[in-house]
């Protein structure tokens, strides 16, 4: 097939895309305005509904090699540092979705699709290469980059993240907000820490308007620790690598249980993120506009608090690819199948990961209720089947 795919973005989600279309034998060009490929950030959760993927496109030892699968997902209560609920995980979420839960650094994750993509040798990775304009007509698309070409493309993928260019030919309405939450980052050598406060299991830290978040990367042999709080908005709304006093993470935890400020007290690097986001999909008409489509970040930007970021990027290039490599299907029709299967599921995770936010910072009887719930309901609440069985 000889259809012409320009992604825009070489994070996850346009590799993802790149690695999607060649096992569907489409070639794809990628531009990146980095010089290099990177991937900034902490760790990632990968649900058995991306797993299953990732596996599928020949990731599987990859995944091993540099991943962990935690046996158990807990959640305790960050004031009393009691166990609301559990589910278990491994074998359990094998045997119930046909695929493992895991968890990554996000960098281990970005050079395992690279890596792949280079692998399978059907997309053209073009670095320090920025999109500067884009038109399109009845038969292309024509993007100008920087290097100074005009490039014409059947399709035209935005994979550009939360601040994306390509966003512009689509949702121009559409501009990334402050959510009022800001998040705390770390990633520490486990034996960097106390015994007591090393982990092989995913720990969620519920408390009154904040929450943290403890699972192990890199083949176990580090932690990723992530504290979300509300707060102020930082000046520069679009730096998300911000220099962090640990003090003032502190601050925000004075109440939290000892095991949980212990925790903290023992990283002394903290990276800060404010957490920004568009309005929900309320159709498809806003994944999809002629020959443009955008995907991940670039169209549905979602709270941390379903661990769906990465999973629906990737779910994105899987259906993007599966659209595009059908016989006889024009490309406009192309990306709108593709819109039309995406925009429900994206929308219903920025939802329920909006929903999760809002209950994991409870307070009040709220809060009171929430923690009775999980007693009682713990595994049925923490269960997530129509996302982790769905693609």
């Amino acid at each position: 097939m000889h259809k012409k795919i320009l992604v825009v973005g070489g994070g996850i989600g346009g590799l993802a895309t790149a690695l999607a279309c060649g096992a569907r034998g489409l070639g794809v060009q990628l531009i990146e305005k980095k010089p290099v490929f990177s991937e900034v950030g902490a760790g990632v959760q990968l649900s058995p509904n991306v797993v299953r993927l990732l596996e599928g496109w020949g990731l599987g030892p990859g995944l091993d090699a540099v991943a962990c699968f935690p046996p158990l997902l807990q959640v305790r209560s960050a004031q009393s540092a009691a166990v609301l609920g559990q589910l278990a995980l491994g074998a359990r979420a094998m045997q119930r979705y046909g695929a493992r839960y895991a968890t990554i650094a996000r960098a281990d994750l970005h050079q395992l699709l690279l890596s792949a993509v280079e692998v399978q040798g059907t997309a053209q990775l073009m670095l320090n290469n920025a999109m500067q304009h884009v038109s399109q007509d009845t038969n292309a698309v024509q993007v100008n980059t920087s290097d100074g070409h005009q490039r014409r493309s059947n399709v035209l993928i935005g994979a550009d993240g939360l601040w994306s260019s390509v966003r512009d030919f689509v949702r121009a309405d559409a501009q990334p907000a402050f959510t009022g939450h800001l998040a705390y980052r770390a990633m520490v050598p486990q034996t960097d820490l106390p015994q007591a406060q090393r982990s092989e299991v995913v720990t969620a830290w519920l408390g009154p308007r904040f929450h943290a978040v403890q699972y192990p990367v890199h083949g176990g042999q580090w932690l990723n620790v992530v504290v979300i709080v509300e707060g102020p908005a930082p000046d520069d709304m679009q730096q998300w690598d911000h220099d962090a006093n640990a003090a003032d993470l502190r601050a925000h935890l004075k109440d939290a249980a000892a095991p949980l400020q212990d925790l903290v007290a023992a990283i002394k690097t903290w990276r800060l993120w404010p957490l920004n986001g568009l309005p929900h999909l309320r159709g498809p008409q806003e994944l999809a506009f002629g020959r443009i489509a955008l995907m991940g970040d670039a169209a549905h930007p979602m709270l941390p608090y379903l661990a769906q970021g990465a999973g629906m990027a990737i779910e994105d290039a899987a259906a993007l690819a599966d659209a595009l490599a059908i016989p006889g299907l024009g490309d406009v029709a192309a990306l709108e199948r593709y819109a039309q299967l995406r925009w429900r599921r994206n929308a219903r995770v920025q939802a329920r990961a909006q929903r999760n936010g809002e209950i994991f910072h409870a307070t009040g009887m709220q809060r009171w209720g929430r923690d009775v719930a999980m007693r009682v309901l713990g595994q049925r609440l923490l269960d997530v089947p129509w996302l982790y069985a769905g693609t």
